[in-house]
């Protein structure tokens, strides 16, 4: 949309300036005068990994806690109800801790906590994905018995119990603080702790996806808060510590210290955070019980896996596991098989709770250990229609049921490089009867729709969802060990994106889309690439071929209602939406509100977004969409008070920017303008509007050199087929601007 000049030179007068909704909105929406062109949004967008910063006042407030290495943990006496602190670190591979021998690694805290606890040698995960994952944990259930198998299209359901609803019961304060997206609120976990701290940085950037995370720091700060304001309650506190999961960004010393290993760099600036937030409870607190365990581990090459959630060998399904409580639980090595769903019972027998029936674990405590461990990885299954993976541990042999089964003999072969299923066939189908018996039929399962928003920001974490066509019987040619290429590729899509380059993603996407027709995921993420990069016609071709090829399903109909959002086909879009509307899912709700408001139904567009804010609090961008839509209605007032509210919840929001830094010029207060502008560019490459509006205003504040820069932003990136005529304007201006520039610095 071309702006509107009131005439003079460049920058001489304040001509209308531009905002908008850009992917969020249509460009096609009537709008009123002087209103506000739609600058692209970003879908995908990684959140920089910020540390505390703690003011001088602060730490001299803090001090007496933070002095941890003057600090001995105290002796404990015997409490019959201890607090309980169960911390879970993502991705934690169960041999990347001092305490597994591990030589390299600096994590002198957790491995004191080992010395003088009990330490699990042979601990397991049930699932090798965050979300799925710490469902067992919460629940002590199986995922077959709880419902959620991956970390996209399931939520778990309000009649499942977590341990927060009995340590609530026992007369317990409840908190739990997540540092990453897969445990946000919206998928059940936090529904019954008094306090869910899930304000993780809402992503910013687009062509870093959307990693929307925290820095351990953070979330323990965040922790030591609430810790103190129930410090005469009884305390269940569950802490997520994400930053070990990829990508390896260790901050500093250990980026210096780690630089040839930076995974093991951040696994130990987590024990580092860790030791801060622990040693001082542990000191003034010694009836306190800890457990510390991974939702899974990280392969890093092994297998041909690069990272998690494809197989479930010993590399990602092992995990570190211990439990401390100072003169209550003896320091030990325990060998016996231990599981995720033994945690819950432990707690539970620890604070004198009877174990519910449906329970399938064992206190880790007990006299008598497991006997056998179910496991699965059902991702590629969901995402990509391959075979799925399930399997059963029992006395060190490991079953894994799958077109080309294995077994493995762990004790003589821990890395499982031998199989020697043809070998054992006693072993084999007695651990292939005892999996049948465990495990109903894992074909019958069936996530809900995932939105675009959240696939973006899963995809960003390295979880590649979608979705699959239905499928229940398979061959070797759909064993996952026989996919590994295939899975390098849309790996090395997303590297290829994140790295900025996009012809090299769309290329390999494009690749994957030839060699698997079949995969509906590789076409909804040549689509995903498509819009990322403005083509929305071809995403939209693209996601319509998948369904002549019959994968269409509610996943990829909600991403195609958005899409057409974004392409100002208001009416289509309300329609094609309209049936997922009831699913409380926000991105979904916000592409639903923004599409009522391009078809000029703004009264129902704000009724949504407030539906919004009530169902998730903490979500920016809903506000952002009601101030950009109140502002379109010329309601500069209630624009105002929502985009600030966005910008409290995420100050890295560059559509909320733009627009506020648009009400902000009309109003003639330039230089909050100015600045706001810049920074929504910083964030976003693709602000065409606003390097147009920095432009315009810079000018006319005699800025030559931001004016001048921020029209060589929007010539070279404004994509011509939307901008032709503003950037030939663009260049008049650049002329003028340059001249005016020149004059200035000579001189009168």
């Amino acid at each position: 949309m071309a702006k509107q000049k009131k005439g003079g030179a460049a920058g001489s007068v304040i001509p209308s300036v531009s905002e908008g909704p850009g992917r969020e909105g249509s460009r096609n929406a009537p709008l009123p005068p002087r209103s506000l062109a739609h600058a692209r949004d970003d879908r995908a967008r990684r959140s920089t990994r910020l540390l505390l910063i703690l003011s001088v006042v602060a730490l001299l407030l803090l001090a007496g806690w933070l002095a941890f290495p003057k600090t001995k943990i105290a002796a404990r006496f015997h409490s019959t109800q201890p607090d309980v602190i169960l911390v879970t670190i993502d991705t934690l591979r169960a041999d990347s801790v001092g305490f597994a021998g591990n030589t390299r690694v600096k994590t002198p805290f957790l491995d004191e906590l080992a010395r003088d606890g009990r330490v699990f040698t042979n601990a397991h995960a049930h699932n090798v994905v965050t979300l799925a994952s710490h469902t067992n944990i919460l629940t002590g259930l199986y995922p077959y018995q709880h419902g959620v198998r991956d970390n996209s299209g399931f939520k778990l359901a309000p009649s499942q119990k977590t341990i927060a609803h009995w340590m609530r019961e026992k007369g317990y304060a409840t908190g739990a603080f997540v540092g990453a997206f897969p445990l946000d609120s919206r998928f059940g976990l936090g529904r019954e702790f008094d306090v869910y701290d899930d304000r993780y940085h809402e992503a910013s950037r687009p062509m870093d996806f959307a990693v929307d995370e925290r820095r351990a720091s953070e979330v323990l700060a965040a922790a030591r808060k609430w810790y103190d304001t129930v410090a005469e309650k009884k305390k269940f506190l569950w802490i997520h510590l994400y930053d070990p999961h990829a990508p390896y960004s260790p901050p500093p010393p250990f980026d210096e210290q780690f630089r040839d290993n930076p995974y093991l760099g951040e696994i130990s600036y987590t024990d580092s955070e860790l030791e801060k937030f622990l040693r001082p409870i542990l000191a003034a607190r010694p009836d306190t019980m800890v457990i510390i365990t991974a939702d899974h581990g990280e392969s890093l090459g092994e297998h041909g896996e690069m990272t998690h959630g494809l197989f479930a060998y010993e590399a990602t399904l092992k995990v570190p596991m211990l439990v401390y409580e100072k003169g209550d639980v003896a320091p030990s090595k325990d060998d016996r098989l231990a599981r995720h769903v033994d945690i819950v019972p432990t707690i539970l027998a620890r604070v004198g709770i009877e174990k519910p029936k449906e329970l399938s674990g064992t206190s880790l405590l007990a006299d008598r250990g497991a006997d056998d461990s179910y496991f699965e990885s059902l991702s590629t299954f969901l995402n990509r229609g391959w075979a799925p993976i399930t399997g059963v541990i029992q006395q060190q042999k490991k079953f894994i049921d799958v077109p080309v089964p294995e077994l493995y003999h762990l004790a003589s072969d821990p890395k499982e490089t031998r199989n020697v299923y043809a070998d054992d066939r006693r072993a084999s189908n007695a651990l292939r009867t005892l999996l049948t018996a465990m495990a109903p039929d894992r074909t019958d399962v069936v996530p809900s729709a995932v939105s675009k928003e959240e696939r973006a920001k899963l995809l960003a974490l390295g979880y590649i969802t979608g979705a699959s066509g239905k499928k229940s019987n398979f061959t070797a040619a759909d064993d996952p060990k026989n996919l590994v290429a295939i899975d390098r590729k849309m790996h090395d899509v997303v590297a290829s994106y994140e790295e900025g380059n996009v012809p090299k993603a769309l290329q390999v996407a494009q690749e994957v889309v030839r060699e698997r027709p079949d995969m509906a995921n590789a076409y909804d993420m040549l689509a995903f690439l498509l819009q990322q990069s403005e083509r929305l016609p071809d995403a939209a071709r693209v996601l319509r071929d998948a369904y002549a090829r019959g994968l269409r399903d509610d996943q990829m109909q909600m991403r195609l209602g958005m899409i057409l959002t974004e392409m100002g086909n208001a009416p289509e879009a309300i329609d094609v939406l309209r049936p997922f509307v009831d699913r409380e899912d926000p991105d979904v709700l916000n592409a639903y509100g923004l599409a009522l408001a391009g078809a000029g139904r703004a009264s129902e567009a704000y009724q949504i977004f407030d539906r919004i804010s009530t169902i998730d609090p903490t979500n920016a961008k809903s506000l952002q969409n009601y101030g950009v839509v109140a502002l379109q209605n010329n309601d500069v007032t209630a624009a105002r008070e929502h985009l600030l509210r966005a910008l409290d919840l995420n100050s890295n929001l560059p559509i909320t920017l733009n627009t506020l830094a648009v009400i902000y010029a009309r109003e003639g207060q330039y230089q909050s303008a100015i600045p706001m502008w810049s920074k929504a560019i910083s964030l976003d490459r693709r602000q065409y509007d606003a390097m147009y509006n920095l432009a315009l205003v810079a000018g006319q504040q005699h800025q030559w050199e931001v004016c001048v820069k921020a029209l060589n932003q929007f010539i070279g990136n404004a994509p011509p087929e939307r901008y032709a005529r503003d950037i030939e304007k663009a260049r008049a201006m650049r002329t003028e601007a340059a001249r005016r520039m020149s004059q200035e610095r000579r001189g009168p």
